[in-house]
């Protein structure tokens, strides 16, 4: 059977289409609003099947925020996966693209066209590039509430004071996604808290084998942005972060206990002895036996 795919009709979604005449009589009235104005907004929840495919590109910035589930883009034979929590944004384009719901987990999407005067010199400004790939974002609250002003404010209709009120929007809410570091900052404490509750967690799983996933999971994040806000705070890799905590156990293990290697190695979460002592080796410059050779020279 065929899948339908659908570029929209998805239940709850909210979708609204600019006429270019309305840009063009308010651009008449106030040319201030010329240098950025929404062209389409959009709310898809659980999209099943959407699909949109423009083979000729699009006249339009679009910017696509994922809040759940997970979708794809592609331009010309480029394809990127998008997850929760991330978003991408792409300039304007003659250049061929799609983009589309995972077939599985469909994403739900906050989605903005807009257009100006030089979108050109925009995007070069802003460094806004076909080929970025989506970026990992902290859950944007503050870019939804200005989303659902903007989207409040043309379901009131096209008259000057709602185009005005929906245009000034535009600008702090793209500024939302290309400066996020500046919207954020309430959120440093709980981003501290988080990397704190992780490390605590890693502690109480070294027996275990822990993934990134595992763990972005855990802190409802995506791996990528839960990666960046790890290695940020820490300044190592979750992975790596966790291989330490290991071996710091491992020496304790080995410095304080008669216990065979092997024991030392499943009490930390490996089953191949031999992959142990090569990984110890290679962190401590020195093998677990030699290790523990320490504690009797110093005894």
């Amino acid at each position: 059977m065929t899948t339908i795919k659908r570029r929209d009709g998805f239940e709850g979604e909210k979708l609204i289409s600019l006429p270019d005449s309305v840009w063009k009589n308010a651009i008449r009235v106030n040319p201030v609003l010329s240098q950025l104005y929404v062209t389409h907004i959009g709310y898809f929840p659980k999209a099943t099947n959407h699909y949109r495919e423009r083979r000729n590109g699009c006249p339009d910035n679009i910017l696509i925020y994922c809040v759940r589930g997970k979708g794809w883009y592609q331009v010309n034979d480029k394809r990127f996966e998008v997850g929760v929590n991330e978003f991408f944004h792409l300039p304007v384009t003659r250049e061929s693209l799609k983009y589309g719901a995972d077939e599985k987990d469909p994403w739900t999407i906050y989605w903005v066209h807009f257009s100006g005067k030089d979108m050109e010199l925009f995007n070069r400004c802003f460094g806004v590039g076909l080929l970025d790939g989506p970026q990992p974002i902290s859950f944007n609250e503050k870019g939804i509430r200005l989303w659902e002003t903007m989207y409040q404010s043309l379901e009131m209709g096209y008259g000057k004071d709602n185009l005005g009120n929906t245009n000034l929007c535009l600008y702090n809410f793209v500024a939302t996604f290309l400066f996020p570091e500046k919207h954020f900052n309430d959120k440093k404490q709980d981003a501290k808290d988080m990397i704190n509750v992780t490390i605590l967690y890693m502690r109480s799983e070294l027996g275990k084998q822990l993934t990134v996933q595992d763990m972005a999971i855990k802190n409802d994040l995506s791996a990528s942005h839960f990666s960046n806000l790890f290695r940020k705070a820490t300044g190592m890799s979750p992975l790596d972060y966790f291989i330490h905590l290991k071996l710091q156990k491992a020496c304790l293990l080995l410095y304080t206990t008669d216990i065979k290697v092997k024991q030392v190695a499943a009490a930390v979460g490996y089953d191949d002895p031999y992959y142990f002592s090569r990984l110890f080796k290679k962190y401590m410059n020195i093998s677990p036996d030699q290790y523990r050779a320490l504690r009797k020279n110093n005894a």
